[in-house]
């Protein structure tokens, strides 16, 4: 039996998907990553539902939420925009956590 390589794994799913997922708003260009690291998902299990604002942060940085905040954007906008994110990567950002669909 062969050993498994994650590093191997992972370039093949980046090669795939791409590092970066982007979304439009306005005209104006935001991405998220293909990728959670371990530690956001640590950190997103630990906010509370209704922490939008952190979720967004956690997800796109600082910098990005900063510009994002320039748009008008409604809750359903980002329900959507989470909702395709899901679809095209495999990720999925439940009630408390982000997991990857089996």
């Amino acid at each position: 039996m062969g050993r498994y390589n994650v590093n191997s794994a992972r370039a093949q799913r980046l090669e795939a998907h791409g590092e970066r997922w982007e979304f439009e708003v306005d005209g104006e260009l935001f991405w998220l990553p293909t990728e959670l690291p371990r530690q956001v998902v640590r950190e997103l299990a630990g906010l509370d539902q209704s922490d939008l604002d952190g979720l967004l942060t956690l997800l796109l940085g600082a910098e990005q939420v900063k510009r994002l905040d320039q748009h008008i954007v409604s809750v359903q906008d980002i329900q959507a925009l989470l909702e395709a994110y899901g679809r095209d990567t495999g990720m999925t950002l439940g009630e408390s956590s982000a997991s990857t669909r089996s």
